[in-house]
């Protein structure tokens, strides 16, 4: 038994036609979306994302401003930006692109943004708010692989969750998140003594690590839902590079019941996510929460 894929180019595009809607009505209402991201430095990687990101912004009808600074920016000027995006009304969402250049502490600077406006949900206070159950803005990955589990029509109340890689910004909230939806949570990282023995029992495994078949199908649960958040290139037997995830596909895909695919599973999620996080805090701020 094959496992059934879970599509995230069409699971991203009707997220993304439910934002143009909601963001098209509250325009009839006068209110408008903004999104200002913030560049310290530049490459041609990051010019193509930024390009990308203010596309997909554009065609669901929200606004969007690249603020670039130059890489040898301090981080006061860096602060001082921000605060000025933070006090500007007209401005709903702020985002700082990664990476920074390595004399400035990414960290530091993400809790420099107000949570409200926070898309990415970086904020420290935002983490914290998932932490008691009172998710302001959640960070986008984590909302998109929780997401894309509920698509399946699996139970996450009571099942085995296994999520191998503890990162800040993607093991760890998902973890929450899953706690959150009353899962029983494993968070494995460099340090758990034999994976598969956890992997093995999962219900729902979620891989986010960055390492290439990190996991085989040996090491899955038969009719697991296993959601591959990893991103590695790597270059094929033809010479050509190629996107692939932690999760060995070909060894994976007979014994699973659900899988994400890499490219086409999470990162088109994802994406969607940060426009769902973005017209939330347009409607947060029009609410006038404050943190």
């Amino acid at each position: 038994m094959a496992a059934t894929i879970i599509d995230g180019v069409s699971f991203g595009n009707r997220i993304r036609e439910e934002i143009a809607l909601a963001v098209a009505n509250l325009g009839r209402e006068g209110h408008r979306v903004q999104l200002n991201a913030v560049m310290v430095g530049s490459s041609p990687a990051g010019e193509v994302y930024a390009r990308r990101q203010g596309e997909a912004c554009r065609a669901v009808g929200i606004g969007y401003e690249l603020v670039t600074l130059p890489a040898d920016a301090t981080a006061a000027r860096v602060r001082r930006e921000i605060a000025q995006l933070n006090e500007n009304n007209s401005v709903t969402g702020i985002m700082l692109h990664l990476p920074l250049p390595a004399h400035l502490d990414a960290t530091a600077l993400q809790y420099q943004i107000d949570p409200v406006k926070d898309v990415e949900g970086v904020n420290p206070a935002n983490i914290g708010y998932v932490v008691y159950g009172h998710t302001l803005i959640a960070p986008c990955t984590a909302l998109a692989v929780i997401e894309m589990i509920k698509s399946t029509g699996v139970t996450l109340r009571g099942a085995e969750a296994v999520v191998v890689g503890a990162s800040e910004i993607a093991g760890k909230p998902i973890a929450l998140l899953l706690a959150e939806e009353m899962a029983t949570v494993t968070l494995c990282h460099i340090a758990t003594v034999d994976l598969a023995a956890h992997t093995r029992r999962a219900e729902v495994l979620v891989v986010a690590v960055g390492k290439v078949g990190l996991i085989q199908g040996e090491q899955v649960r038969p009719g697991a839902c296993v959601i591959d958040v990893g991103i590695n290139r790597v270059r094929g037997v033809d010479g050509t590079m190629r996107t692939v995830g932690d999760v060995d596909y070909e060894s994976v895909f007979p014994v699973a019941g659900h899988l994400s695919p890499v490219p086409g599973g999470v990162g088109p999620v994802t994406v969607a996510m940060l426009l769902k996080n973005t017209f939330r805090s347009a409607m947060l701020g029009l609410k006038g929460s404050r943190v």
